[in-house]
């Protein structure tokens, strides 16, 4: 039998559940609505315990507040995205950046969702839903944006049999994999917005070939990679720039490199908006928040986003449970462009304290000089947010490695922040099942499956004459005829 405090439907959904509801414990015995809440004069509201509230077929209070700070995000857009470096926005947490940081990791979140690592599927590799239909094929419609191409990346990395995880004879490609997508927000979003925002979304490391990518911990000029770049000095993680300069030119989807793919779109969208407010906005988590801070520098230092006017569209990275990416002197130089990056990071998470494990930002200054040239001495950029998973009492006290970076995960504990030392509260009624999609890291009394998120029947279709069969897919892209005219036009590579 259902336990009483559970309503008697609870839908698992990738995203919002559709009776929206945030959960207050008071006592196991008793739950309050918001409403109640707040009539009773703020007496619960001093339980040191209370978090959640339910409430059945009502938007709760803190929903409806975040609601009406999201339709002011037009008058402060420029604050959210980094103008003044999130002075005052982070400690207590502004309602209306908590909100658009959330917005930021479900747009990453949603490259994990939409990738088909199935060895078993034959398009391993790729993305699960056509390009027009991407955001509704993973409920996603209310963000309001509209996906204008993918991102493939190809790895030079010889080691086919690390790489090939489709167990079918023959895949869709050997050495590209899809690993985001560019999007642009409709006219409706970009009214609450304030601007026309790009979106460029990054997906992490999900297959195995990207985790010796991650192994590459080497420096390496950021200019070696034909990257402009006027410092010398300035260095990148060599695995994470080969990955996004890489590319083989034998294969379809190969043949453009993911910097090339981004750099393309960019200049193709900046020429499609010229009489509107624009904002670049990168997203990504683990890998992706690396290859996300890359191309950040590289579309500021190659200039793409300078308009004919002389006006310079502002550029920021929201980097959830992000590497450490390059030396001081590439952290230098991306604050000289103008490049914002918001860090957001559990503290318990090994993968921001890498790579640099013994040489970094943490070390006196003068040691820092010191070993500028050293091929092993990273630093990170931009602001970070330490947030603490101990701190939600919905979460295991675990040492799990892969629950401390997930990004559901991380998203939860977002929803909850108010500011160093302050009671966690879910602030916009996040589902709390969400952080159990892919791993096992909320408290069993919850009932929440671990790694529950799977394709129905496993991506199976029973065919008219009864047979059951994988579904077919629509082409999978490659690029854009325009490709080598944009590029040439930029001066970024020569034509073929």
């Amino acid at each position: 039998m259902r336990p009483s405090r559970w309503p008697e439907s609870r839908q698992l959904s990738t995203r919002k559940p559709s009776l929206p509801r945030v959960l207050l414990r008071t006592d196991e015995a008793a739950t309050l609505t918001a409403v109640e809440l707040e009539n009773k004069g703020g007496e619960e509201k001093g339980a040191e315990e209370s978090c959640w509230t339910t409430v059945e077929g009502r938007v709760p209070s803190a929903k409806r507040h975040d609601d009406d700070h999201r339709r002011q995000v037009a008058d402060c857009w420029r604050e959210i995205h980094g103008q003044d470096d999130w002075v005052g926005l982070l400690d207590p947490m502004d309602p209306i950046l908590r909100s658009e940081l959330i917005r930021y990791g479900e747009m990453a979140q949603a490259c994990y969702d939409a990738f088909d690592f199935d060895p078993y599927s034959k398009y391993c590799g790729s993305c699960k839903y056509a390009k027009d239909h991407f955001f509704r094929g993973l409920g996603m419609e209310e963000h309001g944006y509209t996906v204008s191409r993918y991102l493939l990346a190809t790895s030079n990395i010889n080691l086919p049999n690390f790489f090939k995880k489709s167990r079918w004879p023959k895949v869709w490609s050997k050495n590209a994999n899809w690993i985001g997508y560019v999007a642009v927000s409709d006219d409706e979003t970009s009214k609450r917005l304030g601007r026309r925002d790009i979106t460029i979304a990054w997906r992490g490391t999900v297959t195995r070939l990207e985790w010796i990518v991650d192994l590459m911990d080497i420096l390496k000029p950021v200019s070696a990679d034909k990257i402009p770049c006027h410092d010398r000095m300035a260095m990148v993680e060599t695995g994470f720039v080969d990955l996004y300069t890489g590319k083989d030119e034998s294969c379809r989807y190969g043949k453009f490199s993911a910097r090339e793919q981004v750099l393309h779109e960019v200049k193709r969208l900046t020429e499609r908006y010229p009489d509107e407010e624009l904002s670049i906005t990168m997203t990504g988590h683990s890998l992706g928040s690396a290859l996300a801070t890359i191309s950040a520098f590289d579309i500021a230092e190659t200039g793409l986003h300078i308009r004919t006017d002389g006006r310079a569209v502002p550029i920021c990275v929201f980097s959830f449970s992000g590497p450490r990416v390059g030396n001081v002197r590439f952290k230098e130089r991306l604050e000289w462009l103008g490049v914002k990056v918001l860090r957001v990071v559990n503290e318990h998470d090994v993968v921001p304290k890498s790579p640099g494990f013994l040489i970094n930002e943490h070390v006196p200054a003068g040691l820092m000089k010191l070993a500028e040239g050293f091929l092993w001495c990273y630093s990170h950029v931009g602001v970070e947010l330490a947030l603490d998973h101990k701190n939600s009492p919905f979460l295991k006290d675990t040492n799990d490695l892969v629950c401390a970076h997930n990004l559901e995960a991380l998203l939860h504990l977002l929803d909850g922040y108010h500011g160093k030392g302050r009671r966690f509260v879910l602030a916009g009624g996040r589902d709390i099942a969400l952080v159990n999609k892919a791993c096992d890291f909320l408290e069993d009394h919850y009932q929440i499956p671990p790694y529950w998120r799977q394709d129905e029947n496993k991506g199976m279709v029973r065919c008219p004459e009864g047979r059951w069969t994988q579904r077919e897919r629509p082409k999978i892209d490659d690029h854009p005829e325009d490709m080598h005219h944009h590029l040439r036009e930029s001066g970024i590579t020569p034509g073929y």
